[in-house]
């Protein structure tokens, strides 16, 4: 399958998820590292954003809760490459109604092969990459040659 570039500018499109136990965690690592992502477009579902806004004092594209579409409002922008990464703090052990919509979430950063960390140490691996703060290249496949070849 061939692939092809796309350029992510050093201003990032960067969606901030929280599963309902790990809020207070992605709150204090936001203001833990407000000076860096003040500089970039953020994006978050329902509660979390509007958490965001009020603990941060962060300005925040927010979108409806999880569990009520925004986690597919989320991987919608993924698909439209309107999103350039994902920090997803993610409870495993805690299984939620809205499940296979979190599934679908990773799956679709996956395919579109954005960076995503969904815990603190690996969020605070990629935002003190020098890739964050710059202008990156990352290869996606090419899907249309991937959908030809499957009709």
């Amino acid at each position: 399958m061939k692939k092809t570039i796309r350029k992510l500018s050093s201003k990032k499109s960067i969606a901030l998820i929280a599963h309902d136990n790990l809020k207070d965690n992605l709150i204090s690592w936001v203001k833990d590292n407000i000076i860096f992502l003040q500089e970039h477009t953020l994006y978050a579902t329902g509660t979390t954003g509007n958490l965001l806004e009020k603990e941060a004092s962060l300005c925040i594209h927010k979108l409806i809760s999880g569990p009520l579409g925004g986690d597919q409002q989320v991987g919608a922008l993924i698909a439209e490459q309107k999103i350039d990464m994902m920090i997803f703090f993610w409870d495993p052990l805690n299984p939620a109604a809205h499940d296979p919509d979190v599934k679908a979430l990773l799956r679709l950063a996956a395919v579109w092969n954005i960076p995503i960390a969904t815990n603190e140490v690996t969020a605070d691996f990629l935002i003190s990459s020098p890739l964050f703060h710059g202008e990156v290249e990352i290869l996606i496949p090419d899907y249309n040659e991937y959908l030809k070849n499957r009709l």
